[in-house]
């Protein structure tokens, strides 16, 4: 392994860059799924964004609580507390388990509930179907989350990387094939597309759970012998993993409502919105390998009672993401035709004109609000890595019920307004996120707040004792 000076651009790239490519891997995947099913047809395509958004939305909860483990993994690898890492990581796959089961009871809410959201023509029944299918896949993709979340907490991004890509790319063969009815398999379309996606989760939940009992892994960080239900370790999880649990709950359940309240304006307004977001993907997810590492250097820094190298590291990635989204935001404002001219019917290629011309406008609200969303992510992420959850949960219930959903009702369900009106509070409502967590970030707080059990202070390693450059090797 290469070892880098602390908080030196060639740590932070170390593990930043197979996030980065490990998210983008999956951006890739949801971007190619969505052409694929645009390919299949309109209807397809207008069901499979809410439908799964929706989805995402159920688990968000469950996925920020469990996930949480990492933040813990990472903190107490940097106060060399080796020993802990198995069990908090055993009490988030126990919390996946069991909500993966919980989540399943979702399954005959399904067309009621899309019934109830009132999208035109058939959509309504295919969101419905999408969504059956992608509850039996959300079990596995707790446990993935989890498992993946321990080698993010040690800084083994490459890993997660490796692991992602495969998934992904097995994901997009299994796409192409079933929706189109390829390679012997059915013509499914939408529920094609959803099969896959469960499959891959199924695959990257086994992979990740057979590194994880690894024998360097069972030796080094108690991945065997620390099974077991531990109370203790299990509410210090809840209580820090839930509120950020809620927060991304929140901000995944104002963006679903947001999608479904613009699909009361129209089929034009709902199919021009799910192109403008799933073109921002490939701005946002790599943005996302940026705030994860973020998380895990600021975990790991203040594990080791040291702000300082901690907070070096966010100005550090905030640089290397605004660089990034720079670049991403002129191709918006200057190039958004290599984006949208991907999507439409290919045995009518005029039928999504007008959607794709509505798209084009959207994206540049897209371009606007990019900057910001860099912000809100890397600060956010930065005092969630300390243990802020609260803070950020509380900002999450006031803006997006203020700022997203009342508005977004009004607009769209009551007045029946303009897009552009619905579209400018949800730039606004991640402006405000943005200028809120960089100021608690800018406040301090965070730098006395741990997630783990107050670290004593540094002693010099005892003799014959490992330490996390012979740990990691």
């Amino acid at each position: 392994m290469t070892h880098s000076k602390p908080g030196s651009y060639g740590e932070i790239l170390n593990i930043s860059i197979p996030l980065v490519i490990s998210t983008g891997s999956w951006t890739l995947m949801h971007f190619t799924d969505r052409m694929f099913l645009s390919w299949f047809s309109e209807e397809a395509l207008s069901a499979s964004l809410p439908a799964g958004v929706a989805n995402f939305a159920l688990i968000c909860f469950f996925m920020g609580t469990a996930t949480y483990t990492g933040t813990f993994v990472a903190q107490y690898f940097g106060a060399g507390k080796f020993h802990k890492i198995g069990p908090i990581v055993w009490q988030g796959a126990f919390f996946a388990f069991f909500s993966g089961l919980l989540l399943l009871s979702m399954i005959p809410l399904a067309d009621p509930l899309f019934r109830l959201i009132g999208h035109h023509g058939n959509i309504p029944a295919l969101e419905a179907s999408y969504f059956r299918i992608l509850c039996c896949g959300v079990t596995f993709a707790l446990l993935s989350g989890v498992f993946s979340s321990f080698f993010t907490g040690l800084g083994k991004t490459r890993v997660v990387m490796i692991v992602n890509i495969a998934a992904s790319g097995f994901n997009i063969v299994l796409d192409y094939a079933w929706i189109f009815g390829k390679w012997g398999l059915p013509r499914w379309g939408l529920q094609g597309a959803a099969w896959a996606t469960v499959i891959s989760a199924v695959l990257s939940s086994v992979v990740f759970f057979i590194l994880y009992l690894l024998p360097g892994n069972r030796k080094n960080f108690a991945t065997a012998s620390g099974f077991g239900f531990n109370g203790k370790l299990f509410k210090r999880l809840l209580r820090y993993g839930a509120p950020n649990g809620v927060q991304f709950f929140l901000d995944m359940s104002a963006f679903t409502l947001f999608v479904l309240l613009v699909g009361r304006l129209g089929r034009r307004e709902l199919a021009g919105s799910i192109i403008a977001f799933n073109v921002n993907i490939f701005a946002f997810m790599p943005m996302v390998g940026f705030s994860i590492a973020t998380g895990i250097l600021v975990g790991q820094y203040l594990g080791k009672n040291r702000p300082d190298i901690a907070s070096l590291c966010v100005k550090r990635i905030f640089i290397l993401t605004i660089t990034y989204m720079s670049v991403v935001i002129l191709t918006y404002l200057f190039l958004p035709g290599i984006y949208v001219r991907l999507y439409g019917p290919r045995q009518n290629p005029n039928v999504m004109k007008e959607v794709r011309e509505l798209a084009v406008v959207l994206l540049r609200f897209v371009a606007f609000y990019s900057f910001f969303d860099a912000v809100n992510l890397i600060f956010s992420s930065a005092i969630r890595g300390a243990g802020d959850t609260r803070f950020v949960m509380k900002v999450a219930v006031i803006c997006s019920l203020f700022i997203v959903v009342i508005p977004s009702f009004l607009c769209c369900v009551v007045y029946r307004g303009s897009i552009y009106v619905a579209w400018g509070f949800f730039t606004l409502y991640i402006m405000t996120m943005a200028v809120i967590f960089f100021l608690r970030y800018r406040g301090g707080k965070w730098k006395g707040m741990r997630v783990i059990e107050m670290p004593v202070p540094e002693l010099s390693p005892a003799p014959g004792s490992l330490s996390e450059s012979e740990v990691l090797r």
